[in-house]
């Protein structure tokens, strides 16, 4: 995939993301239950990088801005990171012992680990009840991605693969961390306008070595296999 066409993705999304918001103007239904149970671990790979200037200065101010709203779910700046390819479900707690065919993925990702992976131009992307942080990477990122997702899918995690991305391309075409989750169909006309603000910022660029880890949905719990 060529940088162009991962930017028009970007850009793309965000602007179906923004006709919808036009013919929606409120939130729409709230959600029932958190989509994201924090308790529950998945498998993962991923990049924890060190937070940049401009990345703390734009996460501190989303936090100020949505102090008093209950519904706002903002990345914790312990837990920004980009996912390389996510394997799981959220199916484990921490204390849970893992198959023991985990090896075979440790035995796949020992060729990928601690690679860096890096991350240009950053910048936000509206989906209808989130804000995304995304970047481009290096195209040897992408084919180190592809390789990955094969050999795992060569193996007896396929269906495990398979499974976590059902409703999603596989492997995602997006590098990005989840900025916020909002508890409702649509964002509010204040987290619009934040986007509406910032839509044509670059963020720089961000960098950190691969690691392979149980994790919760936004990567404030990271076991790295490690530790296991």
């Amino acid at each position: 995939m060529k940088t162009a066409s991962l930017e028009e993705i970007y850009c793309s999304a965000s602007k179906n993301t923004v006709a919808m918001w036009a013919k929606n103007a409120g939130m729409g239904k709230l959600r029932e239950a958190c989509r994201y149970p924090a308790d529950k671990l998945a498998l993962a790979t991923g990049i924890q990088p060190p937070m940049t200037q401009p990345v703390l200065h734009l996460t501190a101010e989303l936090h100020r801005l949505t102090q008093d709203d209950p519904l706002a779910d903002v990345q914790p700046a312990s837990g920004l990171h980009v996912t390389f390819l996510p394997l799981t479900q959220p199916l484990y707690h921490s204390e849970d012992e893992l198959p023991a065919n985990v090896d075979q993925l440790v035995h796949i990702w020992r060729a990928f680990q601690a690679k860096t992976l890096v991350i240009r131009h950053l910048r936000l992307v509206a989906l209808p009840s989130q804000l995304l942080l995304a970047g481009i990477p290096e195209p040897s990122a992408i084919a180190m991605r592809h390789a990955f997702c094969e050999k795992v899918l060569a193996s007896p995690w396929r269906e495990a693969l398979l499974e976590r991305h059902s409703n999603s391309p596989l492997p995602a075409p997006f590098w990005h961390s989840t900025l916020l989750r909002y508890g409702a169909d649509f964002l509010p006309a204040y987290l619009r306008q934040f986007f509406f603000d910032r839509q044509d910022v670059d963020f720089g660029d961000v960098a950190g070595d691969l690691t392979f880890a149980k994790v919760n949905y936004n990567w404030t719990t990271c076991y790295p296999f490690t530790t296991w």
